[in-house]
């Protein structure tokens, strides 16, 4: 116990260059960060992986930290110690974060203490590694950005995923219609189970065909869009009067017509989490911890991977034939 307290050192994945997986080096000889002022220091039990991360290791990504870094910011765990002057949190409480100061795939993550939450005890560690990004985005997407109202309907486009499942479970608990697409079976029924009315097969080619029956002459209020590189042309047309694409997800650029736009005067949001004010992030999070108390709010644990596997993560969620809910580090 005394040797475990004074660690000095942990196994922390790093990267030197911009690339592909294969610069995620896995290293057992990192510091162990300090917490500074307004910071806390937490022992991390798993780290959600999201698509940005690998944007951002490849060095593509409008952000670019400096290197040497480690990526990841949804991490759960309990708490180490503490910075001066943080009174909310101590050495032990069970949190997530939303964002860290010294990368999440790690065994110890610093995070200000603004960005730390507390991990209520209905939901085990892997499920807190769901909550941050995927859970504030798609609160975001759909009220802050999106206007979402009970009554409306909502089309969540790759609704397997970490968003898009958190997307279809705060959209039905507050009282709109969803409609959720996947690649596989498996994805299609993980959506059903999580808040989907009704679920599309978006490897069907007449797909869109059955969401305008199902939609009816309407069309859909509001599309929670993670690939718009490949979907948006054909989520203009499925809109309705004033409808309203949410561009959450992007890999390349897309053509369109803009006056598919003028027809319905329909708008395309963009929506980034990095752009929320600290009242709008404090209000994503008070939403979130509610729908936990409440019992709705259930993250889907998807695959699981060591930190040696972080490169196979990595590739997989980019590559892999469908999402069946969050990805997260151990």
């Amino acid at each position: 116990v005394a040797m475990a307290a004074t660690r000095s050192v942990m196994r922390a994945v790093r990267v030197f260059e911009f690339g592909g997986p294969e610069v995620l080096k896995l290293q057992s000889d990192v510091s162990v960060p300090v917490p500074k002022e307004n910071q806390v220091l937490i022992k991390v039990q798993a780290c959600g992986v999201n698509p940005v991360e690998t944007y951002i290791r490849s060095g593509t990504y409008a952000r670019k930290p400096a290197l040497p870094y480690t990526p990841g910011s949804d991490v759960a765990g309990v708490v180490e110690s503490v910075g001066e002057h943080v009174t909310a949190f101590k050495k032990g409480d069970r949190v997530f974060t939303l964002e860290t100061l010294s990368g999440g795939y790690a065994e110890y993550a610093v995070a200000a203490a603004n960005r730390v939450f507390p991990l209520p005890d209905k939901l085990d560690f892997r499920q807190g590694a769901a909550l941050g990004v995927p859970y504030f985005t798609a609160y975001r997407a759909l009220f802050q950005k999106g206007c979402a109202k009970a009554g409306e309907s909502v089309l969540v486009h790759g609704a397997s995923g970490g968003v898009g499942l958190a997307a279809c479970q705060i959209a039905r608990a507050c009282g709109l219609k969803v409609l959720g697409t996947a690649g596989t079976e498996e994805g299609m029924n993980v959506i059903l189970r999580n808040g989907a009315h009704q679920a599309f097969n978006h490897r069907d080619p007449n797909y869109t065909e059955r969401i305008k029956a199902c939609t009816g002459p309407g069309g859909v209020d509001i599309i929670i869009e993670m690939l718009s590189n490949v979907n948006l042309d054909a989520d203009l047309q499925l809109l309705s009067h004033a409808g309203r694409v949410m561009v959450v997800g992007c890999r390349g650029r897309i053509e369109i017509n803009p006056r598919d736009t003028m027809s319905k005067e329909s708008s395309i949001i963009g929506v980034s989490l990095f752009l929320a004010s600290e009242e709008e992030r404090r209000e994503c999070a008070t939403a979130i911890l509610d729908g936990i108390e409440a019992g709705w709010l259930k993250p889907v644990v998807g695959l699981e991977y060591p930190l040696e596997k972080v490169a196979k993560a990595h590739e997989d969620i980019i590559c892999s034939s469908g999402a069946r809910g969050k990805m997260v580090l151990l």
